[in-house]
């Protein structure tokens, strides 16, 4: 039996973990523009939400 454990450099890892630390960022900074942009527009924010929902659906069954 080859034994290939330990094949992976330490850089490639490095390089991984780097790359998840930087999607994970991305994604704490995004979520914080969109929980502000909610804060903004308080009760209004279901509207837009729904309002974004009713344009996909139009959108998908070829209405717009």
């Amino acid at each position: 039996m080859i034994d290939s454990r330990g094949e992976l450099e330490v850089e490639t890892l490095l390089k991984i973990v780097l790359g998840l630390i930087a999607v994970l960022l991305v994604l704490e900074i995004l979520g914080a523009v969109i929980g502000s942009i909610a804060g903004l527009l308080g009760p209004f924010f279901i509207l837009v939400q729904l309002g974004i929902a009713v344009l996909i659906v139009l959108w998908l069954l070829d209405r717009i």
